[in-house]
C-alpha cells in the first residue's frame, strides 16, 4: 500500500496541469480507488483532492511571480476563469495572487510528499475478520461534521437530545450483529476534509427485511466481510488511536482493503462518566 501511495504522489506531479484518473490507476496498481482514497486520508491529514490543489496552487505561485497571464495560468492548472483560480489561491496561501504578484509573497508551500512505513511490532491489534449477511441500521440519523480527533460536540448533542427510554427502546430492536447500541458513520467520501458533513446514526443492527417504525432513520448495509478492531481505554482517544492505527499498520500489513461502507462502534464497556471504554470497531473490508 506504501508504494501504491508513492506511485499516486508521483502521479499526481506528472499530472498538475491536467487530470488524474486515479481510479484507473489504483486498478492498474492492484487496488481500488475507494481504499487509495481512504489510506492517503488517513495518512496525509488530507484528502487526495486537497493535496492536488496545494501542490497546484505551490508550483502556480511560480507562474504569476514571474508576471504570466492569469488566464493563462488559470486554464493551465484546471481553472475556468481567474476569479475560481483566485479563490483557490488565496485558500491555500492565505493571500490574493495579485499580493504575490505586488509583494513576492507571504506563500504557503505543499512539498511533495513521501510515505514510508515503520513497523514497531509493540502493539499487537486484536482484529477478527467476520463475513456477515446483508442487514439494516435503525435509529436516529443526524448530519455532523467530520472530525479525527476529540470529542466530536455536534454527536454528543445529537445522543443527549435523544430521551432515556429511546435508547431502551433501541436496544430492544436489536436483532443481530453488532449488538448493541452503534455508533454509525456514514456517507464519509475519501475526498471530504475534516470539517465536511457525514450522516451519523445512533443506533441497532437488525436484520435485513425489518420492519421499521416511521420515526427511525435506516441504513441498508450489503452483504460482505468486516475487521473488528476491540480497542480500550481513554475514550474516544483509544479509539481513534486504532482507528489511525488501521491506516498506518494494519491494512499495509495485511491482505485486506476498505470498501464502502458505513463504519461502526459498538461500546462493549465504559465507565459511568465515558472517560475510558472497551469498544468494537467494525470497518467493511475486502480481500485485496
Amino acid at each position: 500500500m506504501i508504494e501504491i501511495l508513492n506511485r499516486l504522489v508521483d502521479e499526481v506531479e506528472a499530472h498538475l496541469n491536467d487530470d488524474l484518473d486515479l481510479d484507473a490507476l489504483a486498478r492498474e496498481l492492484g487496488t481500488t480507488g475507494y481504499h487509495a482514497r481512504r489510506m492517503f486520508a488517513s495518512l496525509a491529514g488530507m484528502p487526495v483532492s486537497e493535496y492536488v490543489r496545494r501542490r497546484r496552487m505551490t508550483v502556480a505561485a511560480g507562474d504569476v511571480i514571474g508576471g504570466e497571464d492569469l488566464l493563462a495560468t488559470a486554464v493551465r492548472y484546471g481553472y475556468g476563469s481567474t476569479e475560481a483560480f483566485g479563490r483557490a489561491f488565496r485558500a491555500v496561501h492565505g493571500v490574493s495572487h495579485g499580493d504575490v504578484r505586488r509583494d513576492g509573497g507571504p506563500l504557503r508551500s505543499q512539498p511533495q510528499l513521501r510515505f514510508r512505513l515503520t513497523v514497531e511490532g509493540t502493539t499487537p491489534m486484536d482484529t477478527r475478520i467476520l463475513p456477515r449477511p446483508a442487514f439494516r441500521l435503525v435509529g436516529h440519523a443526524a448530519r455532523v461534521p467530520l472530525q479525527y480527533e476529540g470529542v466530536n460536540s455536534a454527536i454528543q448533542e445529537h445522543i443527549a437530545s435523544l430521551p432515556a427510554a429511546e435508547h431502551e427502546r433501541l436496544k430492544l430492536l436489536n436483532s443481530t450483529e453488532p449488538a448493541g447500541l452503534l455508533q454509525v458513520s456514514a456517507d464519509v467520501d475519501p475526498d471530504d476534509p475534516e470539517g465536511s458533513e457525514l450522516t451519523y446514526l445512533h443506533g441497532v443492527a437488525v436484520e435485513a427485511g425489518t420492519a421499521v417504525p416511521d420515526d427511525l432513520d435506516v441504513i441498508d448495509v450489503e452483504a460482505g466481510e468486516w475487521a473488528v478492531f476491540r480497542t480500550s481505554g481513554e475514550h474516544p482517544a483509544a479509539l481513534q488511536a486504532a482507528w489511525a492505527a488501521t491506516a498506518t499498520e494494519w491494512f499495509p500489513s495485511n491482505p485486506w482493503r476498505l470498501r464502502p461502507g458505513p463504519a461502526l462502534v459498538a461500546v462493549l464497556e465504559r465507565a459511568p462518566d465515558f472517560r475510558t471504554a472497551t469498544c468494537d470497531l467494525w470497518l467493511p473490508v475486502e480481500h485485496a
